[in-house]
């Protein structure tokens, strides 16, 4: 049963690249920090991860 594992990690390779190519470095660091913390079960680290993404998302406010 190895072809279902391949596909995941080549699923979840890809996202993080299109992740890192659209919002860079932080984009991936609040990426990991929110699947790090669902993983933890840590609702302050899962928060400060999607505050992350909340924020590269909306862009500059001006």
């Amino acid at each position: 049963m190895p072809a279902p594992a391949l596909l995941s990690a080549v699923l979840v390779v890809g996202f993080e690249q299109i992740v890192q190519w659209r919002f860079g470095a932080m984009g991936v660091v609040g990426l990991l920090t929110l699947s790090v913390g669902i993983k933890a079960k840590s609702p302050a680290l899962s928060s400060v991860g999607a505050v992350v993404l909340a924020m590269l998302l909306a862009g500059p406010v001006l």
